[in-house]
């Protein structure tokens, strides 16, 4: 599965294609660091079995941010995001839900499925597969299909480096923590933090 940093290095090449004029250290960090928090779920995944790409690995926490941030904006006779931050806060906040939702919730799902739909729906989907073109076969593609639908909260559990295995760890576990789980996530991480670091140096430059 991608590693938190490969999550937060895709973010930052979002973040900084998106954020445009509205680009700082502090933009893209925060761009950065709401793309990564929500694999604290992997901590509560210690208590409550099933939890992790569960509690914050769904598309029901942005939506619900998003819907919040356009009723401020639009509906809203003074917008408290616009008084408190002004269009920096705007921006910033529906980039970070964008990097969200694609560098994290959905990069999950392409890697052996999160709760998409949690708590409203509790299914894992698993959007893993493959989009080609064949001289026999025609287009196909496998990422969705009838088989997408997994376990529940209950069934499923992602072993992770905090919680490797759902029954009382033994002492001697192997506990792994993956920063890039192949050469193509591990070029990711490069471009995403060099993409960034190039952006800051050339802002600091600017100023």
């Amino acid at each position: 599965m991608p590693s938190t940093v490969v999550h937060v290095a895709l973010a930052g090449l979002i973040g900084t294609a998106l954020l445009a004029q509205r680009f700082d250290a502090r933009s893209i960090g925060l761009v950065m660091a709401v793309t990564a928090v929500i694999d604290l779920d992997t901590v509560i995944d210690i208590w409550i079995p099933g939890a992790h790409r569960a509690y914050f690995h769904n598309l029901v926490i942005p939506a619900v941010v998003l819907l919040a941030l356009w009723w401020d904006v639009r509906w809203r006779e003074t917008s408290y995001i616009k008084r408190r931050w002004g269009e920096w806060g705007v921006r910033v906040t529906w980039v970070s839900m964008a990097a969200l939702i694609f560098a994290h919730v959905l990069l999950d799902a392409f890697f052996n499925g999160v709760n998409l739909f949690w708590p409203l729906h509790d299914r894992f989907y698993d959007l893993s597969g493959e989009f080609l073109l064949s001289d026999q076969r025609g287009v196909v593609q496998t990422f969705i299909n009838g088989e997408t639908a997994e376990g529940t909260v209950e069934e499923t559990h992602y072993t992770t480096g905090v919680n490797p295995t759902p029954e009382e760890t033994p002492e001697n576990v192997e506990r792994i923590f993956p920063i890039a789980g192949t050469g193509e996530r591990f070029l990711l991480v490069i471009s995403g933090f060099a993409v960034v670091a190039m952006r800051l140096i050339e802002d600091r430059i600017d100023d």
